[in-house]
């Protein structure tokens, strides 16, 4: 069986433009909210990534219709939509699929799925999500191969109270609320750029929903909801890892099509840490930053923390940084106990780490790192693995790139065009 790694040279000076694509994450809802209706959904400027991919592969092995009419294009019909045609092997390998569940509850009351797959970054259940529908007076049935929830005929409690402030346990229930003529409250609510996407869909297929935003929603859902068209965003996390990717290779690079208001708090830091970037106003919603070299950098502390904090998916990559900025910084995901895995890559190629548990970790700067050859446990790890090949002295090899072809459409040639000595290999 082939196997496809990245084989990088590190040492290159990188300069140029790069454009962020898509939004992968809130390519998910939006996708899945098209499962809603029967009318046609046509969503533009999708992320051409694998986890997109495999997504629409799913909805057509339920027979619902995917026609490609542009490049990065999709129209959607889930008119003839059977869930018990679901190539499940499918739903087991990102964690994306968890979606499902609220749609196809929503319209067929009744779903049958296996726990979702994804990255291998910690302890994912779904507790949160089953809970939540459980509060709506679903029942719920688990056995070692799958979880099968029945909506009930009535609503038991118009509230709910998530357990944890979860993304996609927020996009579930709104997902299933859409198709209820009821107002439904959901407190402890995420209000992430993921969550905010989706409920610009549903506003236009007829669905109200107050406290956009905020940690408290309200939906009034329909049960006949319209087709739409909708333009996606485009990738927050995508566009802080060339952000931060600029700033480790002392690059002097322009990063295109940036959702300023989902990354405001991220840039504040990273100024605060003695980053020089310029932000350079397109309209109401996008700005190009302009990331100018520094010689030096200092970060005391970052920890994850839900919007409007710092985005958990860009720890990864200011644990790269971190090596190369002056005295000791403490990182410290407080969710997922396996994020800071990638840093055993980094420890290989000579960075002064010491994980602390495995929720935190301080990371001294060092001067320089050292090629290896390391796999590529998780997505946003791989894409930190990566950057750190870039500044390496000698060659660093990157394998399992699937999972970093999950997230990122063509990464490697995007960063060529930067001036990056890397190349995707076949063996």
């Amino acid at each position: 069986m082939s196997e496809e790694f990245f084989v990088i040279k590190g040492g290159n000076k990188l300069s140029g433009e790069i454009e962020v694509r898509g939004s992968k994450n809130a390519a998910f809802p939006v996708l899945v909210s098209s499962l809603l209706t029967n009318e046609d959904c046509i969503i533009d400027n999708l992320p051409l990534v694998e986890d997109v991919f495999r997504l629409l592969e799913i909805f057509e092995s339920m027979k619902v219709k995917v026609e490609w009419i542009g490049k990065r294009k999709v129209r959607i019909n889930s008119k003839n939509m059977d869930p018990n045609k679901m190539n499940k092997d499918l739903v087991l390998k990102f964690r994306g699929s968890v979606l499902l569940f609220g749609a196809i509850l929503a319209r067929f009351k009744k779903v049958s799925l296996p726990q979702p797959g994804g990255c291998i970054i910690g302890v994912r259940p779904i507790n949160a999500h089953l809970d939540a529908f459980s509060q709506l007076g679903a029942t719920i049935k688990e056995d070692k191969k799958k979880f099968t929830i029945k909506a009930s005929d009535k609503i038991k409690d118009n509230v709910v109270i998530l357990d944890e402030l979860s993304v996609t346990a927020t996009t579930n229930i709104t997902l299933y609320a859409s198709l209820i003529n009821e107002e439904i409250t959901i407190k402890v609510a995420d209000a992430d750029y993921q969550n905010q996407e989706l409920a610009k869909v549903l506003k236009k297929m007829g669905v109200s929903i107050k406290g956009v935003g905020c940690h408290t929603l309200k939906i009034k859902g329909k049960n006949k909801l319209k087709g739409f068209k909708h333009n996606l965003m485009y990738d927050p996390t995508e566009a802080g890892t060339f952000i931060i990717m600029a700033l480790v290779t002392k690059g002097d690079i322009l990063i295109k099509n940036v959702e300023y208001q989902f990354l405001e708090y991220t840039i504040k830091k990273l100024e605060d840490c003695g980053a020089k970037l310029e932000i350079i106003k397109r309209n109401n919603r996008l700005v190009d930053v302009k990331v100018i070299p520094v010689k030096q950098m200092k970060i005391k502390k970052i920890q994850a923390l839900p919007f409007p904090g710092f985005p958990p998916d860009l720890l990864s990559v200011i644990g790269v940084l971190a090596t190369q900025t002056k005295g000791a910084t403490l990182i410290h995901d407080p969710l997922y106990e396996g994020r800071l895995k990638y840093m055993e890559g980094l420890t290989k190629m000579g960075a002064d780490i010491f994980l602390s548990d495995p929720h935190r970790a301080i990371v001294t700067g060092v001067k320089k790192l050292y090629g290896a050859d390391m796999g590529s446990f998780d997505l946003r790890g791989g894409a930190s693995l990566i950057i750190a090949g870039l500044i390496a002295e000698g060659k660093t090899v990157i394998r399992n790139i699937y999972q970093v072809d999950r997230g990122y459409e063509r990464l490697e040639e995007r960063l060529k065009k930067l001036g990056a000595n890397i190349e995707r290999a076949i063996k």
